[in-house]
């Protein structure tokens, strides 16, 4: 097993489960990425939520389909879990801390800290490789050689954090992400801003001086987490509409909705940190800093980390793997994470889970599964071997990757989203239940 992250833990505990041992490679602290501040396992690198809880919705499904698997990732994240409304949100640090002691407390683990520079020569060793989108150079110099393909890259995003303390709560105000009236939750702090505020901090934004090397005179973004500058280039008005939205958070010292406002999220348990939701850019640090500042309610923010870029290196997994996640060259090498080409925690847990039951299977000498179509986790694995190659993107799970209704059925339910697609996760509730009374290998 190579890489600590979030599918390679879920992947070894699966193996662990199925009763065969595991040696589950990690570079950290041996070799540091850019990206991450620790050594522990599956550090959350970017945010800290593993997004929607609200029943019927894509990434809910998702969730409850782990769970239903007896996932590790979505076990520890129950124990951890802090306040934000519809989400999933943990405390990063105690998150991490819990699965490394999941794996360190399981015998059948052994934690290998080294950089995996190789992949074996002969095709009886069962690999799985979750090196995630930091994948070191040499590892994937050696997945390119495996593989005969270059590797792939997209540039990824981290969100700044501000102290807590330091947060003017005078002008922020508490309210749920968009609107405390749906669920009467006041889970996020809103820094809201007035016409001429939002203007004043657009313009410093766009004149903001970025982090420039080699590597950014063409940067392919990843289109669901462009940096924050990226996005205000796209036109004057477009933050108001994406994540400086304010629909629904109504300013209690002026009884109306803002001109624009910035959402904050609880980072740990004790609410002692807050990042700033959709904020990940990649400005000089001195800029951050600056024009941050300019954020009513921010005035005096301290930072505890700056917003970031980082290369995020994946493989054309259509051209490559099964929907067993199985290398279709060398079928005893396993893929998983967001070197598979998911984007997102939770995908990543997913598709972990997936390969390490798959391993399991193999080590029996039992023919590997594919999970059913109209699963969450059938449907990812779908995308990921069955994507067109020549226009392969990371995706994270939407319904767009399920299969639809037929038409008679579809037609049941008219202009009723929510109505449809709280059948559309039913059917695929059942189809995993279905899935999982086939075989004791992946009974939970």
């Amino acid at each position: 097993m190579i890489g600590g992250g979030l599918a390679g833990p879920e992947a070894a505990w699966q193996i662990a489960r199925a009763g065969f041992s595991v040696r589950l490679f990690e570079m950290r602290p041996t070799r540091n990425t850019p990206a991450h501040q620790t050594d522990s396992l599956s550090e959350l690198v970017c945010s800290n939520s593993f997004k929607s809880e609200k029943e019927g919705s894509a990434p809910w499904l998702l969730k409850e389909e782990l769970r239903r698997l007896d996932s590790l990732s979505m076990r520890v994240a129950a124990q951890c879990r802090v306040p934000a409304g519809h989400a999933l949100t943990v405390d990063r640090e105690l998150f991490a801390q819990l699965m490394s002691k999941a794996i360190a407390d399981e015998p059948l683990i052994e934690l290998v800290r080294e950089e995996a520079t190789a992949l074996p020569a002969d095709g009886d060793q069962i690999v799985v490789v979750a090196s995630g989108p930091l994948t070191s150079d040499a590892l994937a110099e050696a997945i390119a050689s495996l593989t005969g393909s270059d590797r792939l890259f997209f540039f990824d995003s981290i969100s700044p954090i501000v102290d807590a303390e330091s947060i003017d709560l005078n002008i922020a105000f508490r309210a749920s992400r968009w609107d405390t009236s749906i669920d009467g939750t006041d889970d996020y702090l809103n820094c809201p801003f007035n016409r001429q505020e939002y203007g004043a901090f657009y313009d410093a934004l766009i004149e903001a001086q970025q982090h420039h090397t080699h590597e950014w005179d063409n940067p392919n973004y990843f289109e669901a987490c462009l940096p924050i500058e990226e996005l205000a280039r796209r036109g004057r008005d477009t933050l108001r509409f994406g994540p400086m939205k304010p629909v629904g958070l109504t300013d209690p010292r002026t009884g109306r909705w803002p001109y624009a406002a910035v959402q904050l999220r609880q980072e740990d348990v004790r609410a002692g940190s807050y990042n700033l939701v959709g904020f990940q850019n990649h400005l000089k640090y001195g800029d951050q800093r600056r024009v941050l500042r300019m954020i009513p309610g921010l005035e005096n923010a301290e930072f505890l980390r700056f917003g970031q870029i980082h290369r995020n290196t994946y493989i054309n997994a259509p051209a490559l793997l099964e929907p067993t996640m199985q290398l279709r060259s060398q079928p005893n090498v396993l893929f998983a994470g967001q070197i598979s080409g998911v984007e997102g925690y939770v995908e990543s847990m997913a598709t972990g889970l997936m390969a390490g039951v798959n391993a399991a299977l193999l080590a029996q000498g039992l023919p590997t599964r594919t999970w059913p179509r109209r699963t969450a986790h059938g449907s990812l694995a779908a995308y990921i071997s069955g994507a067109n190659p020549e226009k392969y993107q990371p995706a994270n799970i939407t319904f767009d990757l399920l299969p639809g209704l037929p038409l008679e059925e579809a037609a049941r339910f008219g202009r009723d989203k929510k109505a449809r697609r709280a059948h559309q996760c039913a059917i695929a509730l059942d189809a995993l239940k279905e899935f999982l009374a086939q075989d004791v290998a992946v009974a939970s």
